[in-house]
């Protein structure tokens, strides 16, 4: 499993986003969901491409063998996500999971999974929009020069789990810059909190989930120091701002065997 700091190299023996000269054959599971729908619109229309099945609740997942899937992504529920994912291992298939609800766990089962399966790549992205990537990472750069950091993630109230895997990757890089900086615990002299309204604490940074209708997915980091406050914010208003990520995690996946997690890994961020 890999983590923003390092990452497995690419597979040399591999071009990504090709199969020999041929479309790349791609599944999606999850493909009457909002997010499924949306994902295969964008790889219908990717020249690169071929959308060769669409796996909805209750199909069987033999239909990705039969289709001869090279990739499937995963789109589905977090119930759902963990088999979809060792099925997909167990017959050679890369995975590209958007899914959240994800603990170490059920990552260590994949990880698992993946030592009978080596050539096969799967990437788990708590986040598919490009700005969101980057904002993770410069959360991480800012965490250094700053005594305290706070997140607020917002979506719609259909989410099924909280705080998100956003948020979560988030409070893990905050923390590695905070780490590297030698920064202490955030300060805080809350002694008195009942009924958590100082919110969940994730590797030591508080993060507060909201949920209300109209929203689709956003976050904010808030770094506060002496006389100053920074704020990093991405908000992502429609699905298709995911679309670019879930392409990019699609051509790339194939060439980076192993367990990724993150799309950051795939990108040229330092």
């Amino acid at each position: 499993m890999t983590d923003s700091l390092s990452a497995p190299r690419p597979a040399e023996d591999q071009e990504p986003g090709t199969a020999g000269g041929s479309p790349l054959r791609v599944a999606v599971l999850g493909a009457r969901g909002r997010m499924g729908s949306a994902a295969c619109r964008a790889i219908e229309t990717a020249e690169d491409l071929d959308l060769v099945a669409r796996i909805g609740h209750g199909d069987d997942l033999s239909a990705l063998t039969e289709a001869d899937a090279q990739v499937a992504v995963d789109l589905t529920v977090p119930d759902a996500a963990l088999d979809n994912v060792l099925w997909a291992i167990d017959h050679d298939i890369h995975v590209v999971v958007g899914t959240t609800g994800w603990t170490e766990e059920r990552l260590q089962q994949v990880s698992t999974a993946l030592e009978d399966h080596p050539q096969v790549g799967v990437l788990i992205a708590p986040n598919f929009a490009i700005g969101a990537v980057l904002a993770m990472r410069f959360a991480e750069i800012a965490a250094r020069y700053y005594e305290s950091a706070e997140i607020i993630e917002l979506h719609h109230p259909d989410k099924l789990d909280a705080p998100s895997g956003t948020a979560r990757h988030t409070a893990a890089a905050i923390a590695r810059g905070r780490a590297e900086a030698g920064l202490g615990p955030v300060p805080d002299a809350t002694r008195q909190d009942p009924e958590g309204a100082r919110g969940a604490v994730l590797d030591g940074i508080h993060v507060h989930a909201v949920r209300l209708r109209g929203l689709t997915a956003h976050e904010e980091v808030v770094f506060g120091g002496e006389g100053e406050q920074f704020t990093l914010r991405h908000d992502s208003f429609d699905r298709v701002s995911f679309m670019p990520g879930v392409l990019l995690g699609v051509r790339e996946v194939g060439s980076w065997p192993g367990l990724t997690i993150g799309l950051d890994q795939y990108m040229d961020l330092g």
